[in-house]
């Protein structure tokens, strides 16, 4: 590996954290929706609590990772929290 490369992994993982914004872009329901997901809360429960059905979870729940440019559960709480 060239020191130019090393020098660009190097630097591509001593970048800051992602910054709130990414959060802040999330609809009122999608931010609900969301800290339910890092509390661990199933879909189910989720749909329940909030008066909605199983499929506008999952459909905030994808336009979550969409927005937050993740591909996991685990991931968007990481970026919540």
């Amino acid at each position: 590996m060239s020191m130019q490369i090393a020098r660009k992994v190097v630097q591509h993982f001593q970048q800051a954290p992602p910054s709130d914004a990414e959060v802040e872009n999330l609809s009122p329901r999608e931010y609900e929706v969301l800290a339910l997901l890092a509390l661990g809360r199933l879909y189910k429960g989720i749909a329940d609590q909030l008066g909605i059905g199983h499929n506008t979870v999952r459909t905030h729940q994808r336009r979550i990772y969409e927005k937050l440019h993740v591909q996991s559960r685990t991931e968007a709480a990481m970026k919540f929290a």
